[in-house]
């Protein structure tokens, strides 16, 4: 019987093909699978560089994603001001002594039943001296 493992399609192979570790059998060198290690200070200079730069890149965006989130800030505040209506004091104030007198007679104590009732429920002492600002006072 045949031994399949030697049948003619499959190629035959010469001790010259042979191929170990990644490297063919007549390298003299035994140690040229860990040449790539020669320059690994190179290597690892580079990544760190690289490293570097992805941080500093990474840290610009940041700072433009905060930029755009601040000025979409300040235009929906200056969206809602121009929605809402301000106090403008050209507008708002009254222009005339008749206005002015007119909001003064609008304001008006309701009854003097309800002024006895707060100065009696008053915290305030009357016999308190006068504030004066800038004054400072020495407790004694």
């Amino acid at each position: 019987m045949k031994d399949p493992s030697r049948s003619s399609t499959s190629p035959s192979i010469i001790s010259e093909d042979v191929i170990i570790n990644g490297h063919s059998h007549e390298d003299d060198n035994p140690f040229a699978e860990y040449m790539w290690m020669e320059n690994e200070e190179e290597f690892n200079r580079q990544a760190k560089f690289l490293l570097r730069q992805i941080l500093f890149l990474a840290q610009i965006e940041e700072e433009l994603w905060e930029e755009e989130f601040i000025e979409r800030c300040f235009q929906e505040m200056l969206e809602e001001e121009e929605e809402h209506e301000w106090f403008i004091p050209a507008r708002d104030l009254p222009q005339t002594m008749d206005q002015i007198q007119d909001q003064f007679n609008d304001l008006v104590i309701s009854d003097s039943s309800s002024l006895e009732d707060l100065v009696v429920k008053s915290n305030l002492n009357p016999n308190a001296k006068e504030f004066v600002p800038g004054v400072k006072y020495l407790n004694i």
